[in-house]
């Protein structure tokens, strides 16, 4: 089996996969907060805990490949799964082989697997948008070229910076309000967050598809996709396994 790690600013999402080039079932995943201040020893116990929890035997897993926008993290975990498989992992980064065109010396590695696994997937002008701990808009052409990114504050980075550490505000749920107008200091936030990020994404999503003059396959990927996607005929499709099947197909292109 292969092993694929994708590590964000606040979580970290694995996924294991067949080790098998055209078969991007993902057989399992989970999720684990990103904590670059837990040691060695402790990522390895919580690691093996985990493949307990899931039923994983360790011995079956021959491959793994990470993809990281956090270098403080990458060392600990890669560390970390070579003690307990001593498999040395892949570590994606912007000049890994792949059959996608992009010309930026700053693409994120998970940006890259977005485009990269929307390419070999849709084979059409696609737009991923990626609702993690930032908001970004990934666009690739049919032929594979990256046509740019949009990036913007992340929903819980915006909440945060709103409520701060306000108490009384501390406990506010992700959540569609029953009403635009809110009427609750709860609601107005619940309906600013949810409806005003749904208005941004559309937005973009129309100036995007003016300036490139076509109409872009749309995916919605990361832990907040679930909340968006209903609110809006614009996605055309959430997958939360989208930039660790990007992850997998990168490790088969170097492989």
């Amino acid at each position: 089996m292969l092993l694929t790690i994708n590590i964000g600013n606040s979580s970290i999402r694995f996924g294991l996969f067949d080790n098998n080039n055209y078969n991007l079932k993902c057989n399992c995943s989970w999720i684990i907060n990103s904590n670059p201040h837990k040691s060695l020893d402790e990522y390895i116990l919580l690691f093996r805990n985990i493949y307990q929890q899931y039923g994983i035997f360790s011995k079956l897993i021959h491959h793994i490949v990470i993809g990281s926008v956090v270098p403080t993290l990458t060392n600990i975990v890669e560390q970390s799964l070579y003690e307990i498989h001593k498999i040395k992992p892949m570590v994606v980064d912007r000049y890994s082989d792949s059959p996608i065109k992009h010309y930026s010396h700053q693409l994120g590695t998970d940006l890259y697997a977005n485009a990269i696994a929307a390419y070999i997937l849709y084979k059409e002008t696609t737009l991923v948008i990626d609702f993690g701990t930032a908001l970004s808009l990934t666009c690739i052409d049919k032929y594979g070229k990256l046509k740019g990114v949009i990036i913007a504050p992340g929903v819980n980075s915006s909440l945060l910076a709103l409520i701060g550490n306000t108490e009384q505000l501390s406990q506010i749920e992700l959540k569609k309000p029953s009403s635009i107008l809110g009427q609750y200091t709860e609601t107005c936030i619940q309906s600013g967050i949810i409806y005003g990020y749904t208005s941004m994404v559309e937005g973009l999503i129309k100036r995007i598809n003016k300036e490139l003059k076509t109409s872009c396959f749309v995916i919605a990927t990361g832990g907040l996709s679930h909340i968006y996607t209903p609110l809006t005929k614009r996605i055309h499709l959430k997958d939360k396994m989208h930039t660790i099947k990007g992850l997998k197909i990168l490790f088969h292109c170097n492989n």
